[in-house]
């Protein structure tokens, strides 16, 4: 298994295709490739024999039997696929675009098809307008919503997930922002946010983002009382999205973005449709069920 030390993996992250290229280039008679081995971050020079490669002044063997569709890290014996399984089957992916995905028992958690994963959470984030502002980010992921944020000069990102797992393969994808190096601006928690955030305090930030799993998975990040919550921390005007995807109704049998919108406004949210999503402004105070009369 890959290595599971608590800093950030520095080695190369290699793909069938970067192998196959580099060896195309020393069959070609050259002693010299020029890509990258940090899915798209930066540009190196690799020096090339034949019994090895050279990659950031450390030497590595050549790989054997690279799998399609995976991304290989060294972990100190050789080439191992970052991937787990605990239950349930856990990798990160390769995609054109330099940012990888992650996948869950073969269920995409990123969309690809059109654009870079990263470059679809940038649409998204700008949205809400990150900059000096306090920003809930309820399902972290690989973390492309809170890098984003970041980027844009925001005061502090509060960022929550839950899997072990991904929060593993944070730190061996270089493009998934390392808290360590934010200056405090990221906070990473590991922790279901269905659960915690009824700890958070009233009116705390002025932006969220969430990014749930699908409906199927977790169903307790659409309920009315989840919504009730996200509202409750949510400043006045203050602005949502909520990825909701687009899941089709004949298949699936409901409309889970219109289901959305509806409990949103019923939490004091002004919601529309947005790209994958739903945005949301909140523009009224939760209404809170009585109190019991006393006898």
């Amino acid at each position: 298994m890959p290595p599971l030390s608590e800093g950030r993996y520095t080695g190369p992250l290699l793909t069938r295709d970067a192998v196959e290229s580099m060896r195309d280039a020393l069959a070609a008679g050259r002693d010299r490739w020029t890509g990258s081995l940090d899915l798209g971050c930066g540009v190196d020079e690799v020096a090339l024999s034949a019994d090895a490669w050279r990659w950031r002044e450390r030497g590595y063997p050549w790989p054997e039997h690279l799998k399609e569709r995976t991304i290989h890290v060294w972990d100190g014996d050789g080439f191992v696929a970052v991937q787990r399984y605990g239950g349930s089957l856990i990798k990160l992916v390769p995609t054109e675009w330099g940012a990888p995905t992650f996948e869950i028992d073969g269920i995409k958690m990123l969309p690809t098809s059109q654009t870079s994963p990263y470059a679809d959470a940038q649409r998204k984030v700008a949205l809400v307008a990150p900059r000096g502002k306090q920003v809930l980010d309820t399902c972290g992921g690989l973390g492309y919503f809170a890098r984003a944020c970041l980027e844009d000069g925001v005061a502090q990102v509060h960022s929550f997930e839950k899997n072990a797992d991904v929060l593993w393969l944070r730190r061996l994808n270089p493009w998934s922002p390392d808290p360590a190096e934010s200056g405090g601006r990221l906070l990473l928690v590991q922790a279901d946010v269905s659960e915690r955030i009824v700890s958070l305090p009233d009116r705390a930030y002025d932006a969220i983002l969430h990014d749930p799993p699908r409906f199927g998975i977790a169903g307790e990040l659409y309920s009315q009382a989840f919504y009730d919550q996200l509202a409750r921390v949510l400043r006045p005007n203050g602005r949502l999205f909520h990825y909701t995807g687009t899941p089709n109704r004949k298949t699936s049998g409901r409309d889970v973005p219109r289901e959305v919108a509806r409990r949103l406004a019923k939490a004091g949210f002004a919601p529309e449709p947005v790209l994958d999503g739903v945005f949301a402004t909140r523009t009224s105070p939760v209404m809170r069920p009585p109190l019991p009369r006393r006898r």
